[in-house]
């Protein structure tokens, strides 16, 4: 067979999606790229949490088998820039078993918090690892040895309803204690008789947990400067001690605290306000807190307050403030059929409207299910309040609005579409995309943006002017931008990585 044909035929449609629809595989990187980025192992339209499961058991797998470093990259990439937990520590368990050397490389860069290590711990069980072997123990016992009071009593040593606490981490791995403080505390966290006087802040925690009054509560997490999350773990908090908390909870706290803060009168208070509002738009908070940007569209929707509403719009347009700018005419395409009810339409929407935003109006932004329509977007007007009138309805047919842009003859230098990609009429989309560079534009760059866990995709990988994009942090969009200007795919950016 020719070169020719061998080309011709690999971009003929070699699957079915979930609809049944012709669609294509990608490369098996990109498939594990795409489920470590967004499989949250919940269930979805498509498919349910056993399925997604097992489907990413598998992958898992094959990777740590066939590319054990790429693997190691990619879990990095996806606990970091992903901000995703579950699938990078479930890829980690796997790979202990097949490459503990690699696996000792990148173990502190996944396991990142206690929580982490009582998830990898609990995953490794399931698996069937018991506690992982040599390479998992010695990696376990440089994690604990790290463990401070603060974490002791933010990440509660006993439980949170988690298959491991720290405490049993211990009892797993038996590390040796440094000094007599970190004895104390492995026997604390252990359950075990230890001496309080060398631990100041579980001996204000246990002194908490008995007193009788708010004022004497407020006084002990005052002397113990004990962490709103370990505060809120050991008592139900009236609005005396929330009044005191307060003012040490991190910015991601506040974010899912909020009807909280509200239904306990907190927030009654104007200064209290005033701060929570100056915390939600801060810009420097924000970068350093992380959050995935559909969390503030969450909250937005749970929260009636103005004050608080307006400072959501403002924290979400400060969260892409520093986008790169796009340059060119863009097309922004976002899926609002039924299968985007939820999340994935709460976080496209936020998506599609940053970016246009981002274009400074050299773009448009259209809405499509079975038909197209026009966002109607404004520059001016608020990300989230835009969002918020965006509804999910009907069927898909992702052709659609290249088909339009080709009925008008509009000409665009990129086309962006927002999707799960699972089609169930009308016209491919990648059969409109090859039309319309035939017809208009053949230099016109496709960015897919798949917020789903769905193998199959639209858009076969010999494609080199399709971009497939994953995830659901903010880095997606600087991802779009930068490879506007010429980066390469994420599967490359990936690879190149330092271990």
């Amino acid at each position: 067979m020719s070169f020719a044909s061998k080309l011709f035929s690999s971009k003929k449609p070699n699957a079915r999606n979930q609809e049944g629809y012709p669609a294509y595989t990608r490369s098996v990187e990109e498939q594990y790229l795409q489920m470590l980025l967004t499989n949250t192992m919940s269930n979805t339209f498509y498919a349910d949490q056993q399925e997604l499961l097992d489907n990413a058991a598998e992958l898992h797998e094959q990777m740590a088998l066939e590319q054990p470093e790429f693997m190691a990259k990619a879990l990095i990439y996806a606990r970091s820039e992903g901000f995703m937990r579950l699938q990078p520590l479930f890829g980690l368990a796997v790979l202990s078993g097949t490459r503990p050397d690699v696996f000792a490389k990148v173990f502190k860069k996944v396991v990142q918090i206690p929580s982490d290590l009582s998830d990898f711990l609990t995953i490794l069980q399931g698996l069937g690892r018991g506690e992982g072997g040599r390479a998992v123990k010695r990696q376990v016992n440089l994690f604990l040895a790290g463990i401070s009071e603060y974490w002791a009593l933010k990440y509660n040593g006993r439980g949170r309803g988690r298959g491991y606490s720290l405490g049993d981490a211990i009892a797993t791995a038996h590390p040796k204690p440094a000094d007599l403080k970190q004895q104390a505390l492995f026997r604390y966290l252990r359950g075990q008789e230890a001496n309080l006087a060398l631990l100041p802040q579980v001996e204000a925690m246990e002194k908490l947990k008995q007193a009788g009054s708010a004022e004497e509560q407020i006084a002990w997490i005052e002397r113990g400067k004990l962490p709103y999350s370990a505060v809120t773990g050991a008592i139900k908090p009236s609005q005396e001690v929330w009044n005191a908390i307060l003012y040490q909870m991190p910015t991601f706290a506040l974010l899912r605290h909020l009807n909280t803060l509200l239904r306990s009168g907190v927030l009654a208070d104007q200064k209290n306000l005033d701060y929570v509002v100056g915390r939600l738009v801060d810009q420097d908070a924000l970068r350093k807190a992380r959050i995935l940007p559909f969390r503030f569209a969450t909250a937005f929707r749970q929260v009636s307050e103005p004050e608080l509403r307006d400072a959501l719009r403002e924290a979400v347009d400060l969260t892409f403030d520093n986008l790169p700018d796009m340059g060119g005419r863009t097309a922004i395409f976002l899926d609002i059929s039924g299968s985007m009810q939820g999340e994935y339409l709460e976080i496209g929407s936020v998506f599609a409207l940053a970016l246009y935003k981002k274009t400074q109006g050299k773009s448009l932004f259209w809405l499509f299910d079975t038909a197209v329509a026009d966002a109607k977007p404004s520059r001016r007007d608020s990300i989230l309040g835009q969002a918020e009138r965006i509804h999910a309805r009907g069927g898909t047919d992702t052709g659609a609005p290249v088909r339009k842009l080709l009925e008008h003859r509009t000409k665009v230098d990129q086309i962006i579409i927002i999707t799960d990609e699972q089609q169930n009429s009308g016209s491919p989309f990648y059969q409109q995309l090859k039309l319309y560079r035939k017809k208009l534009n053949p230099d016109v760059k496709a960015f897919v943006v798949d917020i789903a866990p769905y193998r199959h995709a639209m858009v076969p990988e010999q494609d080199e002017q399709t971009y497939y994009v994953y995830g659901w942090s903010d880095t997606v969009l600087s991802y779009i931008a930068q490879s506007v200007q010429g980066y390469g795919s994420m599967t490359e950016r990936v690879a190149a990585m330092e271990l």
